[in-house]
């Protein structure tokens, strides 16, 4: 449905309206296309503290030049990692307050951090400091742009990550905390236009809203996909296995055997799965029967905990290959009328957390996850008017986000050149204001 809202608030009477008023000014958000692959503007570099990473290669692969000298940073990158007590937290300062105000519309702000020493408390409450600075920043930052935080140790290992918080694909993501870790296996020679050309993904309820965009994304980007939907939806998921060159299989995801059957259904094994399939049955607590409790949890966590154990135990899962799950904000945050939902979404980051280490350690796969916040789809549509609204108003870019988003954030995780990536929840909300 659209925004006719965010249209209004394009204009220059609506722009009048609403400052006078005092209600939120979203922007329209800058996302990719073929057409639109690379952010507005340069790049600056910053420094506060010393700090032992070789930026330079990285970020210059991002497709970000240095800008002119009066032109608006389309992005700006704080190396902050080398920030170890709290007098150095005023160089942070220094750095982005004199800058902070020019970067480009829907352009980024992106600060690097180290991870907490656990030997030093002066340096770990430093770099803390770091995880308040950056979401208070973009609570307030405003005119679509974001503001997140890498923690890393090696800018190699985190080339994938950058490249996608730089760039429009996270044009949703705003005050994330993501960690990055070592490289587990250098991934081979990498087409960074089609990451995912020879790889097969699994995108479970596949035929249609997110699933659709998140196999569409993945098909984009070079991969072979199987669209897994239940029986019932047999026509969409074909439908949209024929548009993207890939295979339709009708299978309910809730069944016993349902691992069994993906494995038999792809016997050169898989690279990517992607647990997208959810269903709600909301209503509070106190009215809500047995059945709508079970069943959100069946769909949701159960059957994501049962066909991840087959896959990976049979070694469908080839090494180097990558799990995504999909939780929710309602998972970390709560949501009135939806304690089944919310239980099973959280479920669903206790599984990324606890089999991220093991499955990498072990398999050779990543795991992770993303949660979504408001986003545009006919489930949403069907919101009451008032209660969509407040959906969509809040969170720090003032509008619901698109299928897309969270389908190229998914993608980002999925690439080959994550696989320093792990364990790691991504909101993909615009900075809810719910939650952490």
């Amino acid at each position: 449905m659209a925004d006719r809202y965010l249209r209004l608030t394009g204009t220059a009477p609506g722009r009048f309206l609403t400052r006078r008023l005092g209600l939120p000014q979203p922007a329209a958000l800058a996302r990719w296309s073929p057409e639109h692959p690379a952010l507005d503007g340069g790049l600056r570099h910053l420094t506060a503290g010393t700090s032992a990473l070789d930026l330079a290669p990285v970020l210059a692969r991002t497709g970000l030049g240095p800008g002119g000298a009066e032109e608006p940073p389309g992005a700006v990158v704080l190396d902050a990692t080398g920030v170890r007590d709290v007098e150095a937290l005023a160089e942070v300062h220094a750095a982005l307050h004199p800058v902070v105000r020019s970067v480009a519309p829907s352009g980024r702000v992106l600060v690097l951090g180290a991870p907490l020493d656990p030997a030093d408390h002066h340096q770990a409450a430093a770099q803390q400091a770091l995880e308040g600075f950056t979401r208070s920043l973009g609570k307030e930052i405003g005119r679509g742009r974001t503001v997140n935080l890498v923690r890393l140790t090696d800018a190699a290992a985190a080339e994938s990550t950058l490249r996608f918080l730089l760039s429009p694909k996270s044009a949703y993501v705003s005050g994330q905390v993501i960690e990055v870790g070592p490289l587990h296996e250098s991934p081979a020679a990498l087409d960074w236009d089609r990451p995912l050309a020879g790889r097969t993904a699994l995108v479970t309820g596949g035929a249609r809203g997110i699933g659709e965009a998140v196999a569409e994304t993945l098909a984009r980007d070079g991969a072979r996909v199987v669209v897994l939907d239940v029986p019932q939806a047999e026509q969409d998921a074909r439908r949209v296995a024929d548009r993207i060159g890939g295979t339709a299989l009708p299978l309910d995801i809730t069944t016993a055997d349902a691992g069994a059957r993906i494995a038999e259904a792809l016997p050169d094994g898989l690279d990517l799965l992607i647990h997208n399939a959810g269903i709600t049955r909301d209503r509070r607590l106190v009215n809500m029967p047995a059945e709508r409790w079970i069943s959100v949890l069946e769909v949701n966590l159960a059957s994501v905990l049962r066909t991840t154990d087959v896959l990976l135990k049979a070694g469908t899962l080839k090494r180097g290959g990558s799990v995504v799950a999909t939780a929710s904000i309602a998972g970390l945050a709560g949501n009135a009328g939806q304690t089944n939902y919310g239980a099973s979404k959280a479920g669903v980051v206790g599984l990324v957390r606890s089999l991220a280490p093991r499955a990498l350690d072990e398999h050779g796969v990543t795991v992770n996850a993303v949660a979504p916040g408001f986003i545009e789809t006919k489930m949403t549509a069907a919101i009451p008017l008032f209660i969509r609204e407040a959906g969509r108003r809040m969170n720090s870019l003032a509008q619901g986000g698109l299928p897309a988003d969270v389908a190229e954030t998914t993608a980002w995780l999925a690439h080959p050149a994550s696989g320093a990536v792990n364990g790691q929840v991504v909101r993909v909300c615009g900075q809810s204001l719910l939650g952490a």
